[in-house]
């Protein structure tokens, strides 16, 4: 009997000093207690291992910078975002800076004789083309034709413009233009100062509007509208539209005041490439008032529709 009260007793301390230090050691208790079975398999286990990352209040290249600190959550999300910072030598997301060179060779075409009188098989091109950025160009445009039923037997120009984009879509352009006609052997030239803007207007018509002035102050303008209208990818037809006015009457380049002609053309091409495509196409010309007297007197026709086969390309 008092050897099991003893044995008792001895249990009995054994239990409270046991518990006295569990009771001290409270959060251990919990720790354990939280603790999963690592004999369940569907239960996923906690990782022992401490997160570590260089500490960001370290100087660079410092000991104390190549040093694992432990970090928390917020930290690691830092961290992580971190990677997806781009370098310091990557390009900018928009390069408007870089310098390029575009031309357009929109129209180069035959146009084979189509009546009788003085026509012939003549030709015309209209090209256009820039070198800058974003914001800065220098444009160049030729356009010229041999047309001996219209109004000469060659009708040359060039322009040499700086252009500066205003608005979007929209290029301011200025500079110098030279125009030669060649007529009966008889050759003309004048220069003359160009101020135009150049663009995309709604419903994507090509948007080009030009004033002239020479150099006896004859002022004379330009507008031309251009189209694309996609039959299938490859398959396009081009509407055409250009029209020319005078102030003064300038008889040696056959240029009445007012109206003097208008242009209306299609042209269908096909786009073996999308730089290169051959096309066929009509077009419809006719001048007015005083300057469809000069060319009746000069023996051309005010009148005619014309017939062209020819390439359009851009490079």
């Amino acid at each position: 009997m008092n050897r099991t009260w003893s044995s008792a007793r001895v249990a009995a301390s054994f239990l409270a000093a046991a518990l006295a230090f569990l009771w001290d050691d409270g959060i251990a208790v919990m720790v354990v207690a939280a603790q999963p079975s690592i004999e369940s398999p569907m239960t996923p286990m906690k990782s022992t291992v401490t997160d570590t990352a260089p500490s960001a209040k370290a100087p660079a290249g410092s000991p104390a910078s190549k040093a694992s600190v432990t970090v928390g959550p917020s930290a690691m999300q830092e961290g992580k975002l971190s990677k997806f910072s781009s370098p310091g030598n990557w390009p900018a997301p928009v390069n408007d800076q870089e310098h390029r060179l575009f031309t357009l060779v929109d129209v180069l075409e035959y146009r084979p004789r189509t009546g009788g009188g003085e026509s012939t098989n003549d030709y015309r091109w209209d090209i256009e083309g820039w070198y800058g950025g974003d914001y800065n160009r220098l444009w160049f445009k030729s356009e010229g034709q041999q047309d001996t039923a219209f109004k000469a037997d060659y009708d040359v120009d060039f322009q040499l413009l700086y252009g500066r984009f205003i608005q979007k879509y929209y290029d301011f352009q200025i500079g110098p233009r030279v125009e030669t006609q060649t007529f009966r052997g008889r050759n003309v030239t004048r220069g003359l100062g160009v101020i135009g803007i150049e663009g995309l207007v709604p419903y994507n018509y090509d948007f080009e509007s030009a004033l002239f002035i020479d150099q006896n102050g004859a002022v004379s303008a330009r507008l031309s509208l251009t189209k694309d209208m996609l039959l299938t990818q490859r398959l396009i037809l081009q509407t055409r539209f250009e029209t020319n006015a005078a102030v003064q009457r300038v008889e040696e380049f056959t240029t009445g005041s007012g109206l003097n002609n208008l242009e209306l053309g299609f042209r269908l091409r096909y786009e073996i490439r999308r730089e290169f495509a051959p096309y066929v196409g009509i077009s419809l010309d006719r001048s007015f008032g005083e300057t469809a007297t000069l060319v009746r007197q000069e023996g051309g026709d005010p009148s005619q529709i014309r017939f062209a086969v020819g390439v359009r390309a851009w490079f």
